[in-house]
């Protein structure tokens, strides 16, 4: 199945092709698929450096991001985030966190 290329930071969801094994396994289980701007992604990468003390590359950030997003349906829930990617350009993180423009 080919999408549209997402315009994100994200770069591991910069893809244009639903693997042929895994979108049927999505059909079949997966109930909701939440989205998260380049802005709420960033804000959530600067949240896990300056208060987690992690540093996450934007793509292994996602699942946090939404989460953080929808923090008043999520509460009260028990919620499980896997955080990764070390994949990280030092210097675009840095200037993510510093404010500065993503394109």
């Amino acid at each position: 199945t080919v999408i549209d290329t997402p315009k994100t930071i994200a770069d591991g969801a910069q893809t244009q092709h639903l693997g042929h094994y895994t979108f049927p396994l999505i059909q079949k289980y997966v109930n909701d698929i939440l989205t998260v701007s380049d802005d709420e992604l960033i804000a959530s990468m600067r949240f896990m450096a300056e208060r987690m003390k992690i540093v996450a590359e934007p793509t292994g950030c996602l699942g946090f991001a939404a989460a953080r997003a929808r923090k008043a349906e999520l509460s009260g829930k028990k919620v499980g985030i896997i955080i990764s990617g070390g994949n990280v350009d030092i210097a675009r993180y840095g200037e993510f966190l510093a404010g500065k423009s993503v394109s």
